[in-house]
């Protein structure tokens, strides 16, 4: 049932509206649509009708139970949003405020998420929408976007500029991969798009790619620990030999942005690339950011570092059709973000 919204708190309190919810059931996931009221949410300072969410890969393995997410035995899930806040008793934030939440480490796994209606959560928890941005182009960001955007940020701040040399971007074709790609682009980077998924390439040069690397053309087997010296910087999404592979091939204080272990969660290196050529490993950690770090990196979205095809890098649903998606990101067949529209 679409929720209307009422004339008063009190009135808005009794309303049913659907959620998406996640409940561990002798250990397996049970996800189904259920009705709720905000009585039914977690406590919070501040209530929100909630525009759109996202799908992450995090949210596929909560939802298929791929992964060992939930934290709690039953939470609605759904770990980005954005919408506009109904009422706060945080001081930071006022009625009427256009606001999101990504990448944390509570909502949508400890805390009832962005996949409902309404949300109600700690001001702590949530960032204002910048100026130049809409609450659907958060949620076409969302947790990748500002993965993405931490690391551009990061790497900056060590000290990599365009004309430092190419950079490399793993797992091109994924959601934090093709933010980076196009961002990196953007910003006058020449961007190498390094993907097992030839079909793509096109896609990719349109994102901004100056070349195609194919990962089946790499010898991941016999990893030198100095290769040839080629990139400036690295974002690499695989973790594993691929990782490895980028370490022995930086060149002189070279930067590289560890961001996913789509691959491997381990890493066979040497010190050497280190050492001799000065090469810094940057791990990126979206749910551990300060306020600070969150405005600065969702200013740098809104403006020199928005994708100007963020409209094509996604597709919207709407909330009924969510349970569909997730065996795709399970089964990497996903080559878009995908935005969900609470409006139903």
């Amino acid at each position: 049932m679409m929720p209307v919204n009422g004339d008063t708190d009190e009135e808005r309190e009794m309303e049913k509206f659907k959620a998406f919810k996640l409940t561990e059931v002798e250990k397996k996931i049970r996800a189904e649509f259920v009705e709720v009221t905000l009585d039914d949410l977690d406590p919070g300072d501040v209530v929100l009708r909630v525009a759109y969410s996202s799908v992450n890969y995090k949210d596929a393995l909560a939802a298929t139970g791929k992964g060992k997410i939930l934290r709690r035995a039953s939470c609605i899930g759904g770990i980005d949003f954005s919408g506009t806040v109904l009422s706060s008793t945080d001081p930071r934030f006022a009625k009427g405020d256009a606001v999101l939440t990504v990448g944390g480490e509570y909502v949508g796994v400890s805390h009832d998420g962005g996949y409902a209606a309404y949300a109600r959560v700690p001001g702590d928890y949530i960032t204002k929408v910048p100026p130049g941005m809409s609450l659907w182009e958060a949620m076409a960001f969302g947790t990748a976007g500002y993965t993405a955007g931490i690391a551009m940020v990061r790497m900056e701040h060590e000290g990599l500029k365009p004309a430092n040399g190419p950079v490399i971007v793993s797992g091109a074709t994924g959601g934090v991969g093709s933010i980076a790609v196009s961002i990196l682009a953007r910003l006058g980077y020449h961007v190498v798009a390094l993907t097992g998924k030839e079909s793509e390439s096109d896609w990719l040069k349109k994102l901004g790619a100056k070349e195609i690397l194919l990962r089946q053309s790499l010898n991941l087997e016999k990893i030198k620990p100095l290769d040839k010296a080629m990139w400036a910087g690295a974002v690499d999404n695989l973790g594993g030999p691929v990782l490895a592979w980028m370490a022995s091939t930086m060149k002189e204080n070279g930067v590289i942005a560890s961001i996913g272990l789509a691959a491997s969660p381990q890493l066979n290196t040497w010190v050497m690339p280190f050492i001799l050529r000065g090469a810094r490993l940057l791990g990126i950690n979206s749910g551990d950011g300060s306020a600070d770090v969150r405005e600065t990196v969702w200013r740098r979205l809104a403006s020199d570092m928005k994708p100007p095809l963020l409209k094509e890098m996604c597709r919207t649903i709407p909330l009924r059709e969510l349970p569909g998606v997730f065996d795709d990101y399970i089964n990497a067949k996903v080559t878009r973000r995908t935005v969900v529209d609470l409006s139903e």
